[in-house]
């Protein structure tokens, strides 16, 4: 063989080798983690639409990424497999009027600059353990100041509002679809008098897989579920078929 192709064959070979170097390069992992968890002073004048009554203060932690803060969280995280899991942001948010001081008890957190500032409680986070990426959900029809979310596997039971605030709805969610897996009407729903809470805690069965609202000064209304394949939050995120519904 010549010397120019010699030449060529060790520079195609040189190429491959290192393509394949790439290719089997590991996979960069991440640290996720919750830090340790410290009051801070919270209120419905702080929170109107997340407070409950009487509430004054709100524990709140910090999600790590790596060692580094990446978001200040609230309440129990609920695992959804077994490298994702959901828990609530919480936001610090500057509540002052224009020509306000602080008072004199009131002092600037980490970043923030001379005002009021309020904590209120933030959307739920989907945190994937392995690539380290966080995703606020969108939830339809959620109002927190009407009733918290009961979570089962990747799905979210809760009171929703409609977009007119006249209509109370029962929900349930999925973490990776689109559109309500369940939208049905409850009960008339009046934002100047209502109840509080306007709703209990959903309930939960696993077989047959059947969820229960409580909506205040009512009774409790079933209904079942049949779904098909679980969305996994780790996959290409393409919308699942909406189950069949079956009211009791």
């Amino acid at each position: 063989m010549r010397l120019g192709g010699r030449i060529a064959v060790l520079t195609m070979a040189a190429i491959f080798g290192a393509g394949a170097a790439v290719q089997a390069a590991p996979r960069k992992t991440h640290t996720v983690a919750l830090g340790v968890a410290r009051k801070v002073p919270y209120s419905k004048v702080g929170d109107p639409a997340g407070a409950a009554t009487g509430e004054d203060a709100l524990k709140i932690r910090p999600l790590l990424l790596d060692g580094v803060l990446k978001e200040w969280t609230t309440g129990d995280a609920h695992d959804v497999t077994d490298r994702s899991f959901l828990v609530r942001r919480v936001i610090r948010l500057n509540d002052s009027l224009p020509g306000d001081k602080p008072g004199p008890n009131e002092k600037p957190g980490p970043g923030d600059k001379q005002g009021h500032w309020v904590w209120q409680r933030g959307p739920w986070l989907l945190v994937d353990r392995v690539t380290g990426h966080v995703t606020a959900l969108k939830l339809p029809e959620y109002d927190p100041g009407v009733s918290q979310v009961s979570w089962f596997r990747d799905y979210g039971a809760y009171c929703g509002v409609t977009a007119s605030g006249k209509s109370l709805y029962a929900v349930v969610a999925q973490v990776a679809a689109r559109k309500a897996v369940l939208a049905k009407k409850l009960t008339a729903f009046d934002p100047e008098s209502h109840a509080d809470p306007v709703c209990g805690a959903a309930e939960w069965q696993r077989e047959p897989l059947r969820i229960t609202f409580h909506a205040t000064g009512k009774d409790g209304v079933s209904f079942d579920l049949v779904p098909g394949s679980a969305v996994l939050v780790e996959d290409s995120g393409d919308e699942a078929e909406t189950p069949a519904v079956e009211a009791k």
